[in-house]
């Protein structure tokens, strides 16, 4: 496990690319060391490898394995105390954009010009004792039932996040999605109650998702509603599984699927335009996807939406966690609230900084 992370540890020292992971409730961690810093992008989704998209889908980054060295290790998590220093600056600029960002997107909704559209922001928060290595170990022990990941690359930069929702599994031609939405704080509450503007956000999303692949897939089958815990949040879950049709392929699934109501809105594109129009900065690699494809001799395929993430960058002589939460508005919005939900998320960064 020591030789493990030092290998990580010179990756990044000798500024190659690497994405070191963990998959929700498996005591292992992977790691794909590139050998060469070139830029890899997947033309069809046949190579094997490890993609990193952007919320935008145009470039689907890859660390492909046969020019990387694949190691994997066997990491047990050590669940540990997160961190209760959530003392943060009230930036009451801050709340009030993203408060007027959200009612001018309720007026659009009650406008028709979309039904759903979800809505994000940036927060900034600096890193004095920054270590690689200890934060991902952090993220890994706090986050066991989460794709936990570190992901570098010297021409697009360091991310690091814990997702608790997949995008696509696929094993030949079966597949498995989700529909996610909704989101409350876990309270130690055995009979959580959900209201109905999360039930409708919830069955926008499933709705959307099975209209989107009904002409690439068949044999379609979709679980009621349930709960998933994610650290300290509570969401809204659906699981969608069924067959990829012979005619289709799993390019056309993922990038019909991507990006999903959970991360964009409904309809997609004007939902899409409001944001890259309004929300005030460029998501980047933000509700995009990651994860493996083609692994082994089965050619299984494990993507994840890119949430609950941040991005690491260094400015001048400090280091910065650049934070990346988001929420889904509807009609029944309240602004306040949503706000709120942002910062619920937020959490799940800060609880393991240090």
């Amino acid at each position: 496990m020591i030789d493990f992370f030092i290998k990580v540890k010179q990756q990044f020292q000798q500024n190659l690319p690497f994405v070191i992971y963990s998959k929700p409730n498996i005591n292992s961690i992977s790691g794909l060391f590139q050998k060469n810093n070139q830029l890899y992008l997947t033309e069809d989704f046949t190579e094997k490898g490890f993609v990193f998209a952007p919320f935008d889908g145009k470039q689907v980054l890859l660390i492909p394995e046969r020019e990387s060295d694949l190691i994997e290790i066997e990491y047990f998590p050590n669940p540990i105390i997160k961190n209760s220093n959530s003392e943060t600056f009230v930036d009451e600029f801050a709340i009030n954009n993203f408060e007027n960002l959200v009612q001018k997107a309720i007026d659009a909704i009650e406008n028709r010009s979309f039904n759903k559209v979800v809505l994000s922001r940036e927060e900034v928060i600096d890193l004095p004792n920054f270590d690689l290595v200890s934060l991902f170990e952090r993220l890994v022990n706090t986050y066991p039932t989460a794709f936990a990941y570190c992901w570098f690359h010297p021409e697009i930069g360091l991310w690091m996040g814990a997702t608790p929702e997949r995008l696509l599994k696929a094993n030949g031609n079966e597949f498995h999605t989700v529909a996610l939405a909704g989101t409350q704080l876990f309270q130690n509450n055995e009979a959580v109650i959900w209201g109905n503007k999360e039930q409708v956000e919830q069955q926008f999303v499933t709705d959307y998702i099975l209209e989107t692949i009904n002409n690439v897939t068949s044999e379609v089958e979709i679980s009621a509603p349930y709960t998933l815990k994610a650290g300290n949040l509570l969401h809204l879950k659906t699981d969608i599984k069924g067959n990829i049709n012979e005619d289709a392929s799993l390019k056309q699934l993922v990038l019909l699927l991507h990006p999903t109501p959970a991360v964009c809105g409904l309809p997609k594109s004007s939902a899409k335009d409001f944001i890259i129009e309004n929300e005030g900065y460029n998501r980047s690699f933000y509700a995009g996807f990651l994860g493996e494809i083609n692994k082994n001799e089965n050619s299984e395929t494990d993507l994840f939406v890119n949430l609950r993430c941040m991005q690491i960058q260094s400015k001048l002589d400090k280091i910065e966690a650049h934070l990346y939460i988001g929420c889904g508005i509807t009609k029944d919005s309240n602004p306040e609230n949503e706000w709120q939900e942002t910062a619920n998320k937020a959490m799940t960064m800060k609880n393991i900084i240090v």
